[in-house]
Order: structure tokens, then C-alpha cells, then sequence
């Protein structure tokens, strides 16, 4: 892992979420529960599944099967999930500009989701994101990764995602483009609610304007 003591002092970071901020994950998740509920005679609502996209994929199965089975189907899930969701799964609409922007300012994007690592690396190169992914941490413990990698500004769509951020101590900048709307964002603590990814690029090049003058 390459940490924060390996960049420029000063360097901006910007971390994303995955599910639902840079990507719209939907399609791809929902084929995958449906092969999942075939493979297992199970009924699984994926349509209600991916409205509560966010959390550990353990928390969804929770809803499915009996505690024990939780654990099994998890890795089940995520053994299919390359054949049937990688390709079905587009990056959200100002996605690439989002973190093209921060490369413009002189940044470093980061991703960090509670998505199981590989398998979001894999969305990473399927759509060529050359960015670095830190998987399997939900909510608070995205603090951990945000820290290492000294993130000042942490980007995504959900409660958890603020409060990852905030105990992070970055600023945390979310879109209502997932299950939370922007008055759950703002009540969670959200410094900024933009309407989707296509507002980052201005608002990046405003508060990296209003860094440098209050550097000075």
C-alpha cells in the first residue's frame, strides 16, 4: 500500500466512494442476486436490494437467509459477481471528469468502498479508472484508508460516507445519487451536497482557490 508518507507534503487526495458515486453498480448487483437466487432456490427482491445499496454486502443477505448462511452466500455472491456485473455496470454521469479534475489541480484520486476489493478493482479497470482502491471498509472505518492516504476531501452518496469522512477529519463532500437524499446527507453532516458529480469539477477548482489564497 502506497501511503501519504510517499506523496509531496501538501499534496491534495480526493477519495471517492464506488457504489453509486462512481459508478452505478445497480444493473450489475441486481443480475447478480437474481443468479445468486437461481443457484440457491432462495427468493431475493433484487429490485428492493439495490435500492440500499451502501453497506457491507452482509447486511443485504441478512434480509435472505438465516444467520449462518450469511457468511457462505457472501462468498458465493462475490465468486459470481465478475461474470455478472462488471461489464452491466457504467460509471455515473460526471464520474470521469470527477476525478480527471482532481488530477488537473495537481491531486491524487483515491477510492475507498466497502465493496469487496478485487471485485472493485475489476470495475475500476473494466471502465479505466487508473486509481488507487481500498475495498472492505464501510462508515467509520473508511477512516482508516482516508488517513493513511492523508485525504482531505472524501466524496460519496451515503450516510455512512459522511461519516467515514468526518471521523476521518477530511471534508466530506456527498451526492444524492444513492439511497440518502440530500436532506439525510446534510443532517448526517455533509459540509457540501452537490446534485451529482457533474457540479465537482467547479466546486473542486473553488475550494482548491479558496485553499491557496487562505495558504497565503
Amino acid at each position: 500500500m502506497t501511503s501519504r508518507t510517499d506523496r509531496a507534503p501538501g499534496a491534495l487526495t480526493v477519495g471517492f466512494d464506488l457504489d453509486m458515486t462512481l459508478i452505478d453498480s445497480r444493473p450489475g448487483i441486481h443480475a447478480c442476486y437474481l443468479e445468486l437466487s437461481a443457484r440457491t432456490g432462495t427468493y431475493i427482491d433484487a429490485d428492493i436490494a439495490i435500492t440500499r445499496l451502501g453497506p457491507p454486502l452482509e447486511e443485504e443477505l441478512k434480509h435472505w437467509f438465516p444467520a449462518d448462511h450469511v457468511a457462505p452466500m457472501a462468498t458465493l455472491y462475490r465468486e459470481l459477481y465478475p461474470a455478472y456485473a462488471i461489464e452491466a455496470t457504467p460509471a455515473m454521469p460526471g464520474a470521469r471528469e470527477a476525478v480527471a479534475a482532481v488530477r488537473a489541480a495537481g491531486g491524487r484520486p483515491l477510492v475507498v468502498t466497502a465493496k469487496y476489493e478485487p471485485n472493485a478493482k475489476l470495475h475500476m479497470k473494466h471502465l479505466g479508472f487508473d486509481v488507487v482502491v481500498v475495498g472492505n471498509l464501510w462508515a467509520e472505518q473508511k477512516a482508516q484508508a482516508l488517513r493513511e492516504y492523508g485525504a482531505g476531501v472524501y466524496v460519496g452518496d451515503h450516510t455512512g460516507d459522511v461519516r467515514g469522512a468526518r471521523t476521518a477529519g477530511a471534508l466530506s463532500v456527498a451526492v444524492p445519487t444513492g439511497p440518502c437524499d440530500a436532506a439525510e446527507l446534510r443532517a448526517a453532516g455533509a459540509d457540501v451536497v452537490l446534485d451529482d458529480l457533474n457540479g465537482f469539477p467547479d466546486w473542486l477548482a473553488a475550494h482548491a482557490e479558496g485553499a491557496a489564497q487562505g495558504a497565503v
